[in-house]
Order: structure tokens, then C-alpha cells, then sequence
């Protein structure tokens, strides 16, 4: 299953759960996001030409993160670019997030391990603004 979390026809995310399966490779991101977000479904003996990748100049605007859970559950809670709450969602095991644009918050389910991958340097203070988050009696799981 594939999930595009949008708001104002933007993508604020993109979930790929667990149980996705699809032969070949599937691009989940547009052309255009500063970060690529796959899925790859090979058989045995399938061989991916060597290569380098040439040194290309990009510019990135905002941080873009991918998120997989390893173990535990996570609740995602969404919020425009002007912390107004949205919604929010539960990962599990196996399941894999892009956070594209707008804000988000986090809460731990159950006692978890992910791996994060988003661009970098990390810029310390500068790369983030912190703020208050919505009330739990307010929170929308979708």
C-alpha cells in the first residue's frame, strides 16, 4: 500500500507499508523533490549494471526525510508550514516514510528503532524551528 498525505494538493508525505510488493522499480517521488524515494523488486540473478554517479549540482530548498521502521510503533502527526495541525498516522514494522514539506511531530507507541536518512549537512539550530504540537485530545489518526 502506498499513501500520499496531501494538503492544499501539496505532498506533505508519502507512506509505503510493509506489505508493498511490485516487481521491477517503483519511483514514488515527482522528478523535482531534492530526495528520490524507491521501492526495488528483483529475482535472483538480476544484475544492476555497475556504475558511478557523476557529479551533479543541485540546489536543496528544504530537508526532506525518510523514515523505516525497524521495530515499535510511531505516530506521525502533520502540520502545514504554519503549525496548523492536519492529521496523523501510525507506522509499524517495515513501514517506510517520506516527510516532503510542512511540519511534524512525533510520538513513540511502542519502544522503537528507525533508521532516518535525509540530507545533509545538518545545519544544527538553523535547520529546524521547533514548536508546541496539538493537544493529544485533538489528535485525527487516519
Amino acid at each position: 500500500m502506498i499513501e500520499e498525505i496531501k494538503y492544499n494538493n501539496e505532498i506533505l508525505a508519502i507512506i509505503v507499508s510493509n506489505d508493498f510488493s511490485k516487481e521491477g522499480i517503483s519511483f514514488f517521488t515527482p522528478n523535482d523533490f531534492s530526495q528520490q524515494f524507491a521501492y526495488m523488486k528483483h529475482p535472483k540473478g538480476k544484475i544492476i549494471q555497475p556504475h558511478v554517479h557523476n557529479p551533479v549540482k543541485r540546489e536543496v530548498h528544504y530537508t526532506k526525510e525518510v523514515l523505516l521502521i525497524k521495530k515499535g510503533k510511531l505516530r506521525v502527526d502533520f502540520y502545514d508550514d504554519f503549525k496548523n495541525y492536519i492529521e496523523s498516522r501510525i507506522l509499524s514494522v517495515g513501514d517506510v516514510i517520506l516527510l516532503s514539506i510542512g511540519g511534524h511531530g512525533f510520538t513513540v507507541m511502542e519502544d522503537l528503532e528507525m533508521i532516518e536518512v535525509k540530507q545533509g549537512p545538518y545545519a544544527g539550530d538553523m535547520d529546524k524551528t521547533r514548536f508546541d504540537g496539538i493537544d493529544e485530545s485533538k489528535i485525527e489518526i487516519k
